[in-house]
């Protein structure tokens, strides 16, 4: 498949690095000029739990420099700068290209459905890690999975063909008809462990340096659940239970992309992560007291951010 990424940071990166090594012919769509031009220079250095390996065989470029049509476009950019991006990338996007979404937050299906027939989008979440080194060079530690589905609930040929290119890449996905119950799934578990490490600047496993670390991230799970099921989204809290402590366990190193971005001075996704669970929750008279808390803490830290760059 013809494959672009929009947003190759360190899941875009690993995706298309994956990708590109199972065949595909994937370009790297991003505004980031130092990693595009070491991408271009030495290819992209990706390293799992199997080894280091570098990959050639792909494109990297602005968003505005793509001019083909693509069979596929997987969307990883923040969901602030979405519409921005697919903006920029409009000549990359043709009647048949499909847009998959793997962001993180609420609303992503909406914002590409501006840019795509509802039957071509399709939205989903992934558990892979990914951590961006340097330019040019990603790793992912430990195991992941992708769960999506058209936005529409079709079940399509080009649902069929995508989720068997994922899987011919290693990337281990599945068609899942509850995806809105795994949307707030990862959710809950981003409003947890991405804006406690945002605001502590823990890595995943030193969360549980102190007895209160591990109960303080399932206290934000539960709130985010209880809103999920309060809208009648069947949301599974033990599920999402299940993939922190997995995540405390093993992943230990991993620095969340809202950490990531803290240390990097960047304005990070907290409205539309703990931000989109406060508005849902308010709309329907919820408390979620610790989601709320961290919402305005990173609030904090983006706008003394904003402030000193």
């Amino acid at each position: 498949m013809h494959i672009a990424i929009l947003g190759a940071g360190a899941m875009g990166s690993f995706f298309g690095g994956l990708l590109a090594q199972a065949g595909n012919h994937v370009t790297l769509l991003d505004v980031d000029e130092a990693h595009l031009a070491a991408v271009r220079q030495d290819g992209l250095e990706v390293t799992t739990d199997s080894g280091t390996r570098t990959v050639r065989n792909l494109s990297a470029m602005r968003p505005d420099e793509a001019k083909h049509p693509v069979d596929l476009m997987i969307v990883f950019t923040k969901t602030m700068y979405t519409e921005v991006a697919l903006q920029s990338a409009r000549d990359a996007i043709g009647p048949g290209t499909v847009l998959l979404s793997l962001q993180n937050g609420l609303g992503n299906a909406e914002r590409l459905a501006k840019f795509a027939d509802v039957a071509n989008v399709m939205v989903g979440v992934t558990t892979w890690p990914a951590d961006k080194s340097e330019p040019g060079k990603v790793s992912s530690h430990g195991a992941g999975t992708i769960r999506m589905m058209t936005a529409n609930g079709a079940q399509t040929e080009a649902l069929k063909q995508t989720v068997a290119t994922l899987n011919g890449a290693g990337l281990s996905s599945i068609v899942d008809a509850n995806v809105w119950a795994a949307i707030w799934e990862k959710v809950a578990f981003n409003a947890a462990l991405n804006s406690l490490c945002a605001v502590t600047h823990c890595t995943v496993g030193e969360l549980t340096s102190t007895a209160d670390g591990e109960p303080l991230a399932l206290r934000i799970v539960n709130e985010v659940v209880s809103v999920a099921n309060a809208k009648d989204i069947a949301a599974n809290e033990e599920h999402v239970v299940e993939n922190v402590r997995n995540a405390l366990a093993h992943h230990r190193a991993h620095r969340p992309s809202m950490l990531q971005d803290v240390l990097a001075g960047r304005r990070t996704e907290i409205d539309s992560i703990n931000g989109a669970v406060v508005d849902a929750a308010r709309a329907i008279g919820h408390a979620v007291p610790c989601t709320e808390t961290l919402l305005h803490l990173v609030k904090l830290i983006d706008a003394r951010t904003q402030q000193t760059h």
